[in-house]
């Protein structure tokens, strides 16, 4: 069964790293931060999970949900009184 944790492009001493959150380790490593992220966005559509992709100070300079988003939920318009 897939884990189910976030998943993170990183950069690395080897390039960048492919990480799902809760696994302890990198699930792959690639060249260029492109090439991972295209692994981890296939990943994290299988999974419905977000994904995460970090710059080289760490930081996250991109986000995308693949699964439930509850910001994206509709809120339930609000019921004006009739009295």
């Amino acid at each position: 069964m897939p884990n189910k944790g976030d998943v993170h492009v990183v950069p690395s001493n080897k390039g960048w790293r492919v990480e799902i959150e809760g696994t302890g380790g990198a699930r792959s490593t690639h060249k260029t931060q492109a090439e991972a992220a295209q692994t981890a966005r296939r990943i994290a559509r299988q999974n419905k999970t977000e994904l995460l992709i970090h710059g080289r100070n760490g930081k996250v300079r991109d986000r995308s949900t693949y699964g439930n988003d509850p910001r994206r939920t509709k809120a339930k318009p609000y019921a004006r009184s009739t009295r």
